[in-house]
């Protein structure tokens, strides 16, 4: 069995919002919402791409606070390991816009949105708070 793949996700919450986005036509899992996050590169640790890949995707710059969960996840494509990664923007305005397709949105409503299963727990977990 290969090792799993890794993937860093980020959690940005911002007054009382979070930051996600929905995935394009064409790709795995199209037409759902997602944390920003991607693959781990060689010699990065999942903290380094949380940051780069938020940075890459979204345009905003974070801070890792924490690690919220890691977990491991089957799809038909492949094993992934899952580092779901809280953080918090650095230099936050009021609330800056993120590069499309990301957007803010009240941590209340994440219920309306469809995640990948991978992220039911963590879902889950904002919504309890």
């Amino acid at each position: 069995m290969s090792e799993p793949t890794a993937v860093a996700v980020v959690v940005v919450e911002h007054e009382g919002c979070v930051l996600i986005g929905r995935r394009p036509p064409g790709v795995s899992l199209a037409g759902y919402w997602e944390f920003p996050g991607g693959k781990v590169v060689a010699g990065e640790s999942p903290e380094a791409a949380a940051v780069r890949e938020c940075r890459e995707e979204t345009g905003l710059d974070v801070r890792i606070v924490r690690t919220a969960m890691v977990t491991d996840y089957t799809y038909r494509h492949g094993i992934i390991r899952l580092h779901f990664l809280e953080a918090e923007l650095l230099l936050p305005c009021p609330r800056p816009a993120p590069a499309r397709p990301f957007r803010w949105v009240r941590r209340r409503d994440l219920k309306k949105y469809r995640f990948p299963p991978a992220n039911d727990a963590v879902v889950a977990k904002l919504l309890a708070r």
